[in-house]
């Protein structure tokens, strides 16, 4: 099985989350992929800190970015499949966030799992398979 890393999760890791770290040793980082709206959502991250985490929330992205090299998914191969789900969640009442769509589509373009903390942001999207490894 192979795993989208949600943002959340990405933010967990640089905390240090042993557990989580565990587990992505355990699945093998070469099955583990990110967005690239995860990364883009890091980057404002990394630019709305206080000036004196700046730098060092730039080194954990830009180890990120290394160590996920060639496992960075574009969104543009998940675009038929986002507007399918859009679609569905406006008929049912049902709105999600922009960015939250896009990685749930980008998930499940590429038959993956997505890894959240956040599974009540995701849970309305059709064949999104799902894993909290942090609770």
């Amino acid at each position: 099985m192979s795993y989208l890393l949600d943002t959340n999760i990405c933010i967990h890791l640089f905390k240090g989350h042993e557990d989580l770290e565990r587990k992505i040793e355990a699945v093998g980082i070469s099955s583990c992929f990110l967005s690239e709206i995860t990364i883009l959502e890091l980057m404002y991250g990394v630019e709305n800190s206080a000036s004196n985490r700046r730098e060092a929330n730039r080194e954990n992205l830009n180890w990120l970015r290394a160590a996920f090299a060639g496992r960075i998914l574009l969104i543009g191969q998940c675009f038929n499949e986002y507007a399918r789900q859009k679609v569905t969640l406006r008929q049912a009442g049902l709105p999600t966030g922009e960015f939250d769509l896009l990685i749930g589509s980008t998930a499940i373009a590429h038959n993956l799992t997505l890894v959240t903390r956040n599974t009540r942001d995701f849970k309305n999207l059709v064949q999104l398979r799902l894993e909290n490894w942090i609770d």
